[in-house]
């Protein structure tokens, strides 16, 4: 039987990124991840914007609800996506477990800006035996996964070094890299503060450049700046290669290290590039597929709200870090 999915928010991942690319080429939605897998059967949509619900109803013959308890009601979902502004998600997620009994919440990043808050979500859908995860989509990338393995076989050896690019706000965006980082890293051990960039605030999300110690290496994180382009890259190197994580993860290439062929003595980076096969394009449609995974009872790379957590409270310390 196909679980009955419900999406919260039919704004830019709920609905919009992919609405004017081919379905085979991306699916960068929430909606055209669900609509097209087929272990799921999307319901329906709920969102304020009248126009919203419209494009929503013309692509996918669904119908849409300005009331979330009425949509709640209607079709009583097992899976409900909350894909609106963070500011709203325990509101939401609050009136989701008051007025129904999913198996399982999938909610977009970060869960929340509080810390205290992101807890109490946390608790609440541990009460009700609910499973929530946190929209981390990198997490589910098969190339991420890959070099996960590379690392944890030590294939790419432990003490590492690298240099991560970011924009659009340390919390809003930069945890996205913060958490894949984690996962490939283990947890972070201490910070140093390079520069807090005050005078880069965009609402009220700080931009800073840190050094960053996690169990397996140490990642500087620098901001980049939004408004003359998105940036999201990391680099990585360990002492038999280099791997670089580009174009926000659409291009993986992994460089092993060979004797110099000039001088003798030397080693270098081969010149000659894997490339670890990256399905970013297909962003969502990951998840959905890690989320068939758990819900069959097989091992998948979901990020739970725990994990999610345990983001947010490192990147919160190096935030408060800045305030004092």
């Amino acid at each position: 039987m196909k679980n009955k999915v419900l999406i919260v928010g039919l704004g830019q991942i709920g609905l919009q990124y992919d609405l004017h690319l081919k379905q085979d080429k991306f699916t960068l939605t929430h909606s055209r991840a669900f609509s097209s897998h087929k272990n799921f059967n999307l319901l329906a949509g709920v969102d304020n914007d009248k126009e919203q619900r419209d494009i929503f109803s013309q692509t996918y013959s669904l119908p849409t609800y300005s009331s979330l308890t009425k949509a709640l009601k209607a079709h009583n979902p097992d899976i409900v996506v909350v894909a609106t502004s963070t500011k709203t998600h325990a509101e939401i997620l609050y009136k989701i477990l008051k007025s129904s009994n999913p198996k399982i919440i999938l909610c977009e990043k970060p869960l929340s800006y509080s810390l205290s808050e992101a807890q109490k979500m946390i608790d609440l859908c541990d009460r009700n035996g609910v499973s929530l995860f946190v929209n981390y989509i990198r997490k589910s990338d098969p190339g991420v996964i890959e070099i996960k393995k590379l690392i944890e076989s030590n294939k790419f050896k432990r003490n590492m070094k690298g240099i991560c690019w970011y924009s659009k706000g340390f919390v809003h965006n930069g945890s996205h890299l913060f958490n894949l980082l984690t996962y490939w890293l283990g947890n972070m051990k201490q910070f140093n503060l390079i520069c807090d960039n005050k005078t880069r605030v965009l609402d009220s999300d700080y931009e800073p450049d840190v050094e960053v110690e996690f169990d397996k290496g140490k990642i500087i994180f620098l901001s980049a700046w939004e408004e003359d382009f998105s940036h999201y890259t990391i680099e990585l190197l360990s002492s038999n290669g280099r791997i670089r994580y580009d174009n926000e993860g659409a291009t993986i290439q992994f460089q092993d290290v060979i004797n110099d062929p000039v001088c003798k003595g030397y080693k270098v980076l081969n010149p000659t590039s894997k490339e670890i096969m990256s399905k970013m394009q297909h962003s969502q449609l990951n998840v959905v597929n890690q989320l068939s995974e758990y819900i069959s009872g097989k091992v998948s790379y979901l990020c739970s709200g725990r994990e999610a957590l345990n983001t947010l409270t490192s990147i919160q310390l190096i935030i408060d870090s800045i305030k004092k």
